[in-house]
């Protein structure tokens, strides 16, 4: 492949990126808490970027809610706890409130509606439901992560039975177990991606003032949001055989 034609086809990779309007509320997400980070809380410049970022991707989310409210009427895997099943449907109930709610935020940042008190009511209340679908989250990453370390653990054991328990059995080239502990650094990086997430919501809500400063949300948000980006990328394509 000449270096022009690989140079094409990382292009059409980014343009197959960018045209994802998920992964462009995301940019501007790292933009937004970027700024935040910057500004402290303080007037200018940044603070300016962060407010108004903030209002642009308001727009990106409109209609978003039915995303959540579908997944939410929508049958789970077979063979998943109930507790995991009703904290999964507990966080697509809590998102798609929080993703309607904020159009109407949307709609009073704007001067469509004109009860501004009200607004700035219906905008805490949503962002409370952000909190308790990140906090869902949380607890149903922590669950699966736990599922699949048993079903490894399991893995590894009937591997070591089946190499007649040999001293060193090379697990990852099984492909069961190497697809397992993919879907485990997988869960990890959301886990880690939805605890930044509540912090943020702490932090926006001002519930602990003190200890998360909009200096200490901005950084969280920020690298919650370059974790997106990176779980938004496209998966690798596999080299063609010859």
């Amino acid at each position: 492949m000449s270096k022009l034609d690989a140079t094409r086809a990382e292009l059409a990779l980014l343009v197959l990126y960018l045209n994802k309007a998920e992964a462009r509320d995301k940019i501007c997400r790292a933009i937004q808490y970027g700024s935040k980070f910057l500004s402290n809380g303080e007037p200018g410049t940044a603070q300016n970027v962060d407010k108004t970022t903030s209002l642009a991707r308001k727009v990106f989310r409109l209609f978003k809610f039915v995303n959540d409210l579908h997944a939410l009427i929508s049958p789970t895997p077979q063979g998943t706890p109930l507790p995991l099943v009703l904290l999964g449907k507990s966080k697509n109930a809590l998102l798609s409130t929080f993703l309607f709610l904020d159009q109407i935020v949307w709609l009073g940042r704007t001067g469509i509606y004109k009860n501004k008190e009200r607004a700035d009511r219906i905008g805490r209340i949503s962002l409370f439901c952000w909190m308790g679908a990140s906090f869902c989250t949380v607890l149903v990453e922590l669950g699966e992560i736990g599922r699949l370390s048993a079903a490894m653990k399991k893995l590894e054991k009937d591997l070591k039975d089946k190499k007649n328990n040999q001293q060193e059995v090379c697990y990852h080239e099984d492909d069961k177990y190497r697809a397992n502990l993919k879907k485990s650094n997988e869960r990890t990086l959301a886990l880690v991606k939805a605890s930044m997430d509540l912090l943020v919501a702490v932090g926006l809500l001002q519930l602990a003032p003190k200890k998360v400063t909009p200096r200490v949300t901005g950084a969280l948000g920020f690298v919650s949001s370059l974790i997106s980006c990176y779980q938004l990328l496209p998966p690798p394509s596999k080299p063609k055989a010859s």
